[in-house]
């Protein structure tokens, strides 16, 4: 007698449904994955501009608190496939990988392109079919999948991976929230992101586009180190990053919001304070604190755009902890990654939707957010898997 294997509908060729897609194939499913884009994988390739940053080395413990409130909800997905196995992984699709210094990981290519090509070949041999072009548009009165060009298609299962709704020309724009049920969705908002404030018309000209190095930022009793970026708007880039979340709920609840940035974390303020108590001597401000505190720049430009703006406190204090007004969030198109989407609520222990049995949710289009550094990849991989091997324990 011939067997007839199930049949898998995985929406969305991103990290998350492809690797929902492996997992199905691998257990013997027929799987086709449609996705509205002419190519998968479009936000995947423009992670891999920056090196892809696969995962992370520390200690589980550590790494599943970056996901804050999420972390309950994640954990048993991300235990189930950890760190050591994405890098296992990648390195069976022959993606050596390295540890960084900051204990990120990352292919020894530092590209994206070599990993999913070599993943697409995989599951073409696995004998996955990728429909292109095919925007999903909910489902027929009958319970079909229907699509924006009149397809309709039943499966035996559905795994949604449509991401969220950050960097929408690349693929997740998050207007599939209308074919869910309402009390499902918590409101997306832009995560990773930077901040607008009101520069000065000559700090903006001048500045725009320039790196701050190695300085530290604080907000609500959390310090975080890295660099920043001067944009026209305001400021954005890894520092900023890691504390978006606080400062984003901050502003929602009560306006704008002051972020203090420290412009020589490497230097104690003790030691600062007594190189810049001699004399300046007739010294232009810009070179007594190019001279006397090691200050770039740029970052003597900040300090005289607070006393431009009638900041009296001690230059040791504006170089420590310098205050900064931040007005809003970037839109969410700017965004490397969304918070929102459907909440864990909504789904069963397998990731299934509780509401439409045989429907499974992985990656973005969750609602959880993590800072940059491995953590958004990793997330997307496991809930891509975990949801797979729910539709196995479902059938089953």
């Amino acid at each position: 007698m011939t067997h007839i294997p199930p049949t898998a509908a995985i929406i969305g060729a991103g990290p998350a449904g492809l690797m929902a897609a492996e997992t199905l194939a691998e257990a013997g499913f027929a799987v086709t994955i449609f996705d509205r884009m002419p190519s998968p994988a479009r936000k995947f390739l423009l992670a891999g501009r920056g090196g892809l940053n696969l995962t992370h080395s520390e200690s589980i413990e550590a790494f599943l608190d970056r996901y804050g409130a999420a972390r309950a909800a994640l954990e048993p997905a991300i235990r189930a496939f950890p760190p050591a196995a994405v890098i296992a992984w990648a390195e069976a699709l022959g993606q050596v990988t390295f540890t960084g210094s900051s204990g990120r990981v990352f292919p020894k290519s530092l590209k994206a392109s070599p990993l999913l090509r070599a993943w697409l070949a995989d599951l073409t041999q696995l004998g996955v079919s990728l429909r292109r072009g095919s925007e999903w548009a909910g489902w027929s009165d009958a319970g079909a999948l229907h699509f924006a060009d009149g397809l309709e298609v039943s499966a035996d299962v559905t795994i949604l991976a449509l991401g969220g709704a950050s960097w929408p020309r690349l693929g997740g724009n998050g207007t599939w929230t209308r074919f869910l049920p309402p009390d499902a969705i918590r409101p997306f908002q832009p995560a990773n992101c930077g901040f607008a404030l009101s520069w000065s018309d000559i700090f903006r000209t001048r500045y725009a586009g320039t790196p701050l190095k190695r300085i530290a930022i604080s907000f609500a009793g959390r310090s975080q180190r890295g660099e920043a970026m001067v944009t026209e708007t305001g400021i954005e880039g890894g520092a900023i990053y890691a504390l978006s979340g606080p400062l984003r709920d901050a502003i929602a609840a009560n306006g704008p919001t002051i972020l203090h940035l420290d412009l020589r974390p490497d230097i104690d303020r003790d030691t600062l304070t007594k190189a810049l108590a001699v004399p300046r001597r007739g010294q232009s401000l810009s070179t007594f604190l190019r001279k006397h505190a090691n200050l770039p720049p740029v970052a003597v430009g900040l300090v005289q755009e607070a006393l431009h703006a009638g900041n009296t406190a001690p230059l040791v204090d504006l170089v420590k902890s310098l205050p900064l007004t931040l007005t809003a969030p970037s839109p969410i198109a700017r965004a490397i990654s969304s918070a929102g989407g459907v909440a864990f609520a909504a789904l069963d222990e397998n990731l299934m939707l509780r509401a439409r049995p045989g429907v499974f949710l992985a990656g973005e289009m969750l609602d959880w957010e993590a800072p940059t550094g491995g953590y958004l990849l990793q997330a997307c991989l496991s809930t891509g898997r975990f949801a797979a091997q729910g539709v196995i324990r479902f059938l089953s």
